[in-house]
């Protein structure tokens, strides 16, 4: 035991009207929500780059955390996932996330690097023996390092692509050693800053490439978990080739891997690509890609991804909403891609800050069932479209009308088509009484 977190209790739930900070006001783990244990339905993981790698610089300033594993040594390393894994175990945490870098000190080469890291995954492996909280998935970090400062799979240099495809390949085989649910792949700088210097599509080709190699990779040392790939617009590059979902969805199809490879959605990276965090979701449901989310909130007013925890409970609802229905979850879970202000130092920040945002996913989650149970929303809505129905508007979707075909249908119908009410406000207000 480490005594980062001393004096901090586990975290349980005590109800809405508990005044004690650390419990659960509406996170209640086996509250059966739609026939689900809650648990079950939000499938939490901790962000392990967040929370214990990262040292709470901004682009106007360094390291405001001092925190007692940081540093390059593999005994810091191991500190590291100790204090971890306690904090895993205050919060219950079902899962959690890393990336190789997160959890290793890089090595002198490639070599050095992998032995690190498997080194770490042998003592993850351990420590998840008497511990609840699983993988959710695992990914490699290919963007800090300055050899990627051009891209990973997309690096006009094929040194580069090697050395990017030979750490996917050993961050899915430790994703696959710890029983990992999944496996991602984040562009972080799959993109371009000028088209001066870009060919683009060359890069296209190399980056779909890559993604082939992944998945054929996947079957051939059996993991049965997801491939994801999480949409990410502008920052740090000027253009993504993974910008949203349909983006993503486009690439995939290009390289006939739509039915291998789902999207991870993160909230603050939806909103950078213009869309809602619910836009996405839905979206990626109706191309039958929806695996994963990141859950975090931008700042609205500084227009860059600051990865705040969650606090908006109309959002979460609306989100849940999308999830709940398309199913729910099944590999995928609610990964906490957020991190403390530079400003908040204390280990007690890092616990509140999760409960904060496990209770405002829990009360979004229990509205957004409330909705669809009420089933008013989606009536309304099969409403709208329930002229499409009809024997006529079947024949103009089933290839049995062309154009002259109608024309044929309006002029003998004499239609004269007046507009409805999408009632937009009626539905909002519809949606408030829940949340």
């Amino acid at each position: 035991m480490t005594d980062f977190f001393k004096g901090i209790p586990a975290i349980t739930y005590e109800g809405p009207e508990t005044s004690n900070e650390f419990a659960f006001r509406h996170y209640n783990p086996n509250e059966m929500v739609m026939g689900k244990r809650m648990e079950d339905h939000l499938r939490f993981a901790i962000a392990y780059w967040h929370s214990f790698a990262w040292q709470g610089g901004d682009p106007f300033g360094g390291q405001t955390f001092d925190r007692p594993w940081f540093g390059d040594t593999m005994d810091l390393a191991r500190l590291k996932a100790d204090v971890a894994f306690e904090m895993f175990d205050i919060l219950g945490a079902p899962f959690f996330c890393f990336h190789d870098a997160d959890v290793r000190p890089e090595g002198e080469d490639f070599a050095n690097s992998t032995r690190n890291l498997e080194e770490i995954v042998d003592y993850f492996a351990a420590k998840m023996e008497s511990s609840k909280t699983k993988l959710l998935w695992g990914t490699a970090n290919l963007f800090s390092h300055r050899r990627f400062m051009s891209g990973a799979a997309t690096n006009p240099d094929p040194d580069v692509f090697a050395y990017a495809g030979a750490t996917i390949k050993t961050c899915m085989d430790a994703t696959h050693k710890l029983g990992g649910a999944n496996y991602v792949l984040w562009g972080g700088r799959e993109g371009y800053e000028t088209l001066l210097n870009t060919d683009l599509t060359r890069e296209i080709e190399q980056a779909g490439r890559m993604l082939s190699m992944v998945v054929e990779y996947k079957h051939k040392i059996g993991f049965n978990g997801t491939i994801l790939i999480e949409p990410k617009p502008q920052e740090p590059a000027k253009h993504q080739y993974d910008y949203d979902v349909a983006t993503v969805y486009g690439f995939l199809k290009r390289f006939g891997l739509e039915n291998e490879v789902k999207v991870n959605i993160e909230q603050g990276h939806a909103i950078l690509a213009g869309h809602s965090f619910e836009h996405e979701l839905a979206m990626a449901a109706s191309l039958g890609i929806l695996g994963s989310i990141d859950i975090n909130r931008n700042d609205y007013q500084s227009g860059w991804d600051t990865d705040q925890f969650p606090n908006n409970v109309p959002e979460m609802a609306l989100a849940y909403y999308e999830v709940l229905k398309a199913g729910g979850f099944t590999t995928g879970g609610t990964n906490f891609d957020a991190k403390l202000r530079r400003q908040s130092l204390d280990p007690e920040d890092l616990i509140l800050a999760h409960v904060g945002g496990m209770d405002a996913c829990a009360r979004g989650l229990k509205a957004a069932a409330a909705i669809l149970e009420n089933g008013t929303l989606e009536a309304m809505r099969a409403e709208r479209y329930a002229g499409w129905n009809s024997d006529e508007a079947r024949k103009m979707l089933s290839g049995e009308y062309a154009l002259d075909d109608l024309e044929a249908y309006v002029r003998a119908s004499g239609l004269n088509p007046e507009p409805r009410s999408g009632k937009q406000e009626r539905l909002e207000n519809l949606v408030n009484r829940f949340v």
